[in-house]
């Protein structure tokens, strides 16, 4: 997995595993740290093990799996292995474990490993969406947030039998992505970054419009990786299909006119501005009021197009002094070489301090999990690439800027 596989040494973590039936998860997060080569120790609650084995759980952590806070007395057990952690990640979360982690309860090992160290704490909440919207549980989880943990969704989507709704556990690849970053440089901490996500929107009728298929997910990953690194971050999101992070502030918007706007708004306001939003070049002349029918259009239509605001090019020529203009540019070129010139030639042109360059394709960059960029400083000169799972590639544009 490339986003563990960049972490810059082998960390000891500490995988705790709660009561839920989200637990058969847990396996695949701790597997994914294992193979990343770190250091894996699993602390299960006994109501854990119900859902998923001990010796599933000890053959791929490759370590004793730690249950009762009665053993390893004699070696200071309770405390020791919190002690060691660089990192703690509880995956999943249950309402109870929550509650218990807000009150800084001690009644088994998972609660005194957490409170024994001073490792960063990650959680991947997972319940009943009644369980997770209940007042207590947004009171604990806000108490968490306020202490400095990172909380990793839910999501939502299919919960026990017929129910669903919010509630539902993150998947491996997000919990162990997000908490890897937790465990990261601090280096843009005191730094504030505006990030547009998505793609934008122009009315054909009431109910279609001219688009494009950017999904928002390398926005909102880089959002994420942002907001683990320290910093202050806005996201402008335009038609998402995925979630905002927690600990961003989200402004929504639709059509290129409102993006610009609401972009130069906020710009001011932060020394640092990414457009990763795909913006559609192209909006309709003319705007019907009613649905355009097929009967009265008859077998073809005709429409006349003209260009949107440039909104890169717009936030360049405004910046404020020393602050970093960051644009994307997105590409169906093949040839590396004459991406690379085809984003000098751009970088160029919007006056951007630096472009990251997507290929993109039928099957590729656009609503998918991965990309593969490259990113040009204003000279057209490539200064670094990366290729994987949008979350890391995000951490790699953030590693260029810090």
């Amino acid at each position: 997995m490339t986003a563990v596989a960049s972490a810059d040494r082998r960390l000891t973590i500490v995988v705790g595993i709660t009561g839920g039936i989200a637990a058969y998860k847990a396996v695949g997060v701790a597997r994914a740290l294992v193979l990343a080569g770190h250091d894996v120790h699993v602390v299960a609650t006994e109501g854990a093990l119900r859902f998923v084995g001990r010796p599933t759980l000890e053959a791929i952590s490759r370590n004793p799996v730690h249950t009762n806070l009665y053993e390893g007395v004699a070696e200071v057990r309770h405390v020791a292995l919190g002690q060691r952690a660089d990192l703690i990640v509880i995956a999943p979360a249950t309402a109870h474990t929550i509650a218990s982690l807000a009150a800084g309860l001690a009644g088994d090992l998972l609660g005194t490993t957490v409170l024994a160290s001073r490792a960063p704490l990650v959680i991947a909440p997972a319940m009943h969406t009644e369980m997770w919207e209940n007042a207590a549980t947004q009171a604990n989880i806000a108490t968490l947030r306020s202490r400095g943990v990172t909380i990793v969704g839910p999501g939502s989507g299919q919960l026990t039998g017929s129910d669903s709704g919010a509630g539902r556990m993150s998947e491996p690849d997000e919990i162990v992505a997000v908490a890897v970053a937790a465990a990261g440089p601090r280096d843009l901490a005191g730094r504030s970054i505006l990030i547009s996500a998505g793609g934008t929107r122009e009315p054909l009728d009431p109910v279609r419009f001219l688009g494009n298929r950017s999904s928002g997910r390398q926005g909102v990953a880089l959002a994420r990786a942002a907001v683990a690194r320290g910093a202050r971050v806005t996201l402008v999101a335009a038609h998402l299909e995925v979630e905002p992070p927690h600990g961003v502030a989200v402004e929504h918007v639709g059509t290129t006119d409102e993006l610009l706007a609401t972009m130069r708004r906020l710009a001011p306001e932060h020394d640092t501005v990414i457009m990763a939003a795909a913006v559609a070049d192209f909006r309709p002349r003319e705007v019907a009021e009613g649905k355009l029918k097929k009967e009265a259009v008859g077998e073809t239509l005709t429409l006349e197009l003209e260009r949107t605001p440039d909104v890169l090019a717009t936030l360049a020529a405004e910046r404020a002094p020393g602050q970093r203009i960051v644009g994307f540019a997105a590409e169906t070129e093949a040839d590396a070489e004459a991406l690379r010139a085809l984003g000098a030639a751009k970088v160029a042109r919007k006056g951007a301090d630096y472009l990251v360059v997507n290929r993109v394709g039928w099957s590729e960059g656009f609503g998918t999990p991965t990309n593969d960029v490259m990113i040009l400083d204003a000279t057209g000169s490539v200064v670094s690439t990366a290729s994987g799972d949008k979350l890391s590639v995000a951490d790699r544009i953030l590693d260029a800027l810090a």
